[in-house]
């Protein structure tokens, strides 16, 4: 059976990743991240100038389609990036926005 987020219980999980969002992470949060990862949509980041630039993709459903790149979502930073996929991906999955 797939492990389930528990918005309420999980949350505590959130500051961890929001603090550091590249890791290490705990067991708790890796497990959290797991979930995240495969649920949809399937987001990625696509870096286009090394350690300076980052682009949200949309990983398609059919591996074999091109990846859909949202030229107008950039960001400056890594730690920018993962933070603003992460709480995308929790408000798909439990319904809560998170604050920045």
């Amino acid at each position: 059976m797939a492990y389930r987020i528990d918005p309420e219980t999980d949350r505590q999980v959130v500051a961890e990743f929001r603090a550091q969002p590249i890791g290490p992470h705990s067991p708790n949060l890796q497990r959290v991240l797991n979930t995240l990862r495969m649920s949809k949509p399937r987001l990625a980041l696509l870096c286009t100038r090394a350690f300076a630039e980052y682009v949200l993709v949309e990983i398609e459903a059919d591996r074999r389609r091109p990846l859909i790149v949202h030229w107008d979502t950039r960001f400056a930073s890594r730690e920018e990036a993962e933070w603003f996929v992460f709480k995308r991906r929790w408000l798909a999955l439990t319904g809560q926005a998170l604050d920045d």
